[in-house]
């Protein structure tokens, strides 16, 4: 933390370092490509070919910010350094932010930072399995359990280890809610392990070698083993983190952070973690709390 201070001790600091990332080549007009411009009174890069003025936090999250950059480099910092993350009510107390909304919506809009725009689907040896996320609920148990949220969880292999994942929420177990699932998360020519559901029966024919390593096909009851691990942490993490309080209309940007945060978990930097939400934050468009309030 104090060598964040440090580092980022200003505003004209914190726009540097995000300057370098936006135009890591140099300076380039987005409207025509022109390298060279003029910085204007107002922060602004002016293009000296077609006069287009442009600014280092325009189309990001940090887009129309009331608030400094160096609040928001601390915040990072602080979500990113936190081993199991942070909830708003948190961040609001450690940061002295006006009012929780603020920091909710502050902690929504890092969360849609975690998704790398264009990340690589999964490859290679991958588990799959379903998992219900929620609070106890009475009824049903297993697939087709009413009030809760059901997920599709891709586990890659890496040597015989988890390597990476992918959490999705789905609106059912069909085949057509799985396999599009499926189709948006792995590489076609994977080869696909699952239980033996009659929603996967379809998946050799969409470009998939799939393998049934496990007939029985109930829900929550000798999971492939990747995935009751994964699954095991989430759970656990949105109890910790979040004590499961997770509003139903918004499960995708904490399933988003689990992932950030689980894909990364052998990073041994902090700082690179750091640096790697700040590169997404840039490549992320503004979003308004209206937007964050309709779900996603």
């Amino acid at each position: 933390m104090l060598e964040l201070e440090e580092r980022f001790a200003t505003e004209s600091a914190c726009l540097e370092y995000l300057f370098n990332i936006k135009w890591a080549g140099g300076f380039s007009c987005p409207q025509c490509q022109e390298p060279k411009a003029w910085l204007t009174k107002r922060g602004l890069y002016h293009c000296s070919r077609c006069g287009f003025q442009s600014s280092v936090i325009r189309g990001t999250i940090f887009q129309d910010t009331k608030k400094p950059l160096r609040l928001w480099f601390r915040i990072i910092w602080h979500v990113t350094s936190r081993k199991y993350g942070t909830n708003a009510l948190g961040l609001q107390r450690v940061f002295g932010l006006g009012s929780y909304r603020t920091a909710w919506t502050w902690m929504h809009k890092l969360r849609r930072a975690m998704v790398r725009p264009g990340r690589d689907r999964l490859s290679g040896i991958v588990d799959i399995d379903e998992a219900y996320i929620g609070g106890e609920k009475s009824g049903k148990r297993g697939r087709g359990a009413a009030g809760k949220t059901l997920i599709l969880v891709a586990v890659e292999h890496k040597d015989n280890r988890m390597g990476r994942i992918r959490l999705k929420r789905i609106a059912n177990a069909s085949a057509q809610s799985l396999e599009t699932a499926i189709q948006e998360t792995i590489e076609p020519g994977s080869c696909i392990h699952t239980d033996g559901w009659r929603g996967y029966c379809g998946v050799s024919h969409i470009e998939y070698v799939h393998e049934v390593v496990r007939e029985g096909s109930e829900i929550g009851i000798n999971l492939l083993p990747k995935v009751n691990r994964v699954v095991s942490l989430l759970k656990r993490w949105w109890l910790g983190t979040y004590q499961g309080r997770v509003e139903p209309s918004h499960p995708d940007y904490y399933l988003d952070e689990f992932t950030f945060r689980f894909n990364r978990r052998t990073s041994g930097s902090r700082g690179k973690l750091f640096f790697r939400l700040i590169q997404q934050a840039m490549n992320t468009p503004p979003s308004s709390i209206k937007d964050i309030m309709g779900g996603s």
